[in-house]
């Protein structure tokens, strides 16, 4: 296994840090790598906002409830953002741009465009011995986020990540086998059954790991999960910011 090949697979979720902060060389380092990223038709349709104000990050941790949106390295905000197209037609002249961004295929252009910018900036931050974690729980008041960061129409908070110096090293949680999640050709439903093999491998995890001790499963989590609406405004608040609605 190469290094690269090694550095993926040793990826875990960091979620406490060191009060070291990142250099703004780091911050761009980390950027700029995360900028070379695949994207749809050169459209880059992303714009990545760096939080430093104190009282922004105790807001965002307010909205999230997770104490590593404050304490991190660097706090970083993603989002979808069509804006910058929209405003080359800022005045109408083309006719159509603006309802043509207004579309889901383009909610989705950005949507992947911001995720695909913010692995490759995991990986760049992992490769410089950082530690990362999504956050997606900025979402659970959307509508706030978008008010603290002053998001114009087009642009939407997808996630922030949080890199920092690790001040942890969690187990590397299993994933679903391989058998699971590939499919040649056509999609087989067949390899559902795989995911018992998984279940009882994830909760040999959860009884072995380092700390939090548990007795669950894979199954029993998505359950749960999926069993109670979560965030139901957020449609309505993409549609609010032109995105999404056709």
């Amino acid at each position: 296994m190469n290094e690269t090949l090694k550095l993926l697979h040793n990826h875990r979720s960091i979620r406490k840090f060191t009060r070291e902060k990142l250099t703004k060389d780091e911050v761009r380092t980390i950027v700029e790598a995360g900028q070379r990223a695949s994207t749809s038709s050169n459209v880059m349709a992303y714009s990545i906002i760096g939080v430093t104000d104190e009282n922004i990050k105790k807001e965002l941790r307010k909205v999230s409830g997770q104490p590593y949106v404050e304490k991190n390295g660097y706090l970083f905000v993603i989002c979808a953002d069509l804006s910058r197209i929209a405003n080359l037609d800022s005045n109408g002249v083309q006719g159509n741009v603006k309802q043509n961004l207004e579309s889901t295929e383009q909610f989705i252009v950005a949507t992947v465009d911001g995720a695909l910018v913010t692995q490759n900036m995991v990986i760049a931050a992992e490769s410089l011995g950082f530690g990362a974690c999504f956050l997606g729980s900025l979402r659970n008041d959307i509508n706030r986020v978008d008010e603290l960061l002053k998001l114009p129409a087009y642009v939407i908070p997808l996630f922030g990540l949080a890199v920092g110096h690790p001040n942890h090293e969690p187990d590397i949680k299993p994933r679903l086998p391989f058998e699971a999640v590939f499919h040649e050709n056509t999609y087989d439903q067949a390899k559902h059954t795989h995911i018992e093999d998984y279940d009882r491998i994830l909760s040999d995890y959860y009884q072995r790991r380092d700390s939090n001790l548990k007795d669950d499963n894979w199954s029993k989590q998505m359950l749960r999960k999926y069993n109670v609406p979560t965030r139901m405004d957020v449609a309505a608040y993409v549609q609010s910011k032109n995105m999404n609605r056709h």
